[in-house]
């Protein structure tokens, strides 16, 4: 007596035959379309996770009394930087420094910087800007500014090594200025002023308004990619009805070639 075995399978059923039926075209469409919408909307929050800021120049760009906007003896801070400022200022004869390799619209030049003494303190100031150091030099004697004063106040920068002769140096470094300066006061602003207007035979220095930094908005980043995800969700989500719709077809289909197997099976004698 001999026995065999076979495996019994209905019509199977393929995932393409039942996606391009006309009413899972259309589900396709639909879900192309959600998905379409999901991807704009990631792009719209992608592009304002990026976003440069809109700087408000009003509040840099008038004049503002040095006295509300900076405090003499104490560290420049970021919200100090950059602001047009206006206080009185008087010229200390002979503290002048010559500063070299300052670029003024593409071009190496000077700097002429003087030292002044306000209400509130000593300062310092660029007072303009010459293509050669004699220049620079020939401008001390005619050197001063306008009274009310009006300039760009900026943080001190770093110390270069200065040179041989008293002078020779590229930084506008408040620290080594009034290592220079002939007398000093007990107060002195950590940062420096750039002149509006320049001293006779200067040219005016480029100072511009300060631009806001591009910055980085992670919640709209996070916003983008949850975006993303519901896009690929829709187009998921059609394929696991569409895969749902197969499976449950190609079911009966196996118990019912199953029933038809048996039902011969007990009709042999």
């Amino acid at each position: 007596m001999s026995s065999t075995s076979a495996t019994i399978t209905g019509p199977t059923v393929g995932f393409w035959s039942v996606a391009r039926r006309p009413r899972w075209i259309g589900a396709l469409l639909l879900a192309l379309a959600i998905a379409a919408g999901f991807a704009a909307l990631g792009q719209w929050q992608l592009a304002r996770s990026v976003a440069a800021p809109v700087a408000d120049v009003s509040t840099t760009e008038t004049p503002t009394a040095l006295s509300s906007v900076a405090k003499p003896n104490v560290p420049v801070t970021d919200p100090e930087l950059g602001h047009m400022i206006t206080t009185d200022a008087t010229l200390v004869p002979g503290d002048f420094v010559v500063l070299s390799d300052r670029l003024n619209s593409g071009v190496t030049g000077y700097w002429l910087v003087g030292h002044a003494t306000t209400s509130g303190g000593d300062l310092a100031v660029a007072l303009g800007w010459a293509p050669s150091r004699a220049a620079a030099v020939a401008a001390e004697k005619d050197a001063a500014i306008r009274t009310p004063f009006v300039g760009r106040y900026l943080p001190s920068e770093s110390p270069d090594q200065p040179g041989v002769e008293r002078g020779q140096q590229s930084a506008a470094s408040v620290p080594a200025l009034i290592n220079q300066w002939s007398t000093l006061g007990d107060s002195v602003y950590g940062g420096y002023v750039v002149a509006k207007t320049p001293s006779t035979g200067l040219t005016k220095i480029d100072s511009p308004a300060p631009t806001a930094e591009l910055g980085l908005n992670w919640l709209n980043l996070f916003y983008a990619l949850e975006w993303a995800l519901f896009a690929g969700f829709a187009i998921y989500l059609w394929y696991r009805l569409v895969k749902d719709v197969v499976e449950a077809t190609s079911e009966p289909a196996t118990e019912t070639a199953v029933g038809a197997a048996v039902q011969s099976s007990r009709a042999r004698p």
